[in-house]
């Protein structure tokens, strides 16, 4: 009894969801590690047992903004983390080969916790989402090294960037996924401006 009611999704207080989602954005920016130890480090000071079964939620409880939030902006993603990866790219709809290899860069990330990868690896994911198979996978991920959705790694790996992650967060919402990218871009730009203008005051 207790058991199914932690299940449904309307056991979450309108409390319980606004929590949830300030819990998200404040662990969103961050690597997949540093999320893993900040939870650890919660569940331990506040003494959670790792025992407790997840609640799940629906689409329009994780797409909605809590109460707290209405009318203000917010970036949509998915919570199922067992979804495959030919249901995620699905769901996200990317346009252009180089937003398919962010998609893929990002489901390595989070759902295979692979944060560095190879071309290889994005090529082995691209076919087994059944995905159309890349002219030229190598040519494509520089592509996305140039346009900011992905970064270089250590070894000649690559990692999906901060910019990345918000756009494929954000699809198959076409304006907000465009919209975070470009607010991400202009904090890098702006980031780099403060810090070029306080080496010169340096010198």
């Amino acid at each position: 009894m207790n058991n199914e009611a932690v299940d449904r999704p309307s056991a979450l207080s309108p409390a319980e969801l606004e929590a949830f989602h300030s819990i998200v954005s404040a662990l969103n920016p961050l690597t997949h590690e540093a999320r893993r130890r900040l939870l650890d480090s919660a569940a331990t000071l506040l003494r959670i047992e790792r025992t407790s079964r997840p609640v799940h939620l629906t689409n329009a409880q994780i797409d909605s903004p809590p109460p707290a939030q209405l009318g203000r902006s917010t970036v949509t993603f998915s919570a199922d983390t067992e979804m495959s990866p030919k249901e995620f790219l699905y769901e996200k709809k990317p346009q252009t080969d180089v937003e398919r290899i962010a998609c893929l860069a990002y489901y390595l990330t989070h759902y295979r916790t692979t944060p560095h990868f190879k071309t290889t690896d994005l090529s082995l994911l691209n076919t087994e989402a059944a995905q159309p198979k890349f002219s030229n996978t190598a040519f494509s991920s520089n592509n996305a090294v140039k346009l900011g959705y992905l970064v270089p790694s250590t070894k000649g790996q690559r990692q999906l960037s901060a910019a990345g992650e918000r756009f494929v967060q954000a699809l198959p919402d076409r304006a907000a996924a465009k919209e975070a990218l470009a607010s991400v871009r202009k904090r890098s730009r702006a980031k780099k401006s403060r810090n070029g203008s306080s080496g010169k005051a340096d010198e």
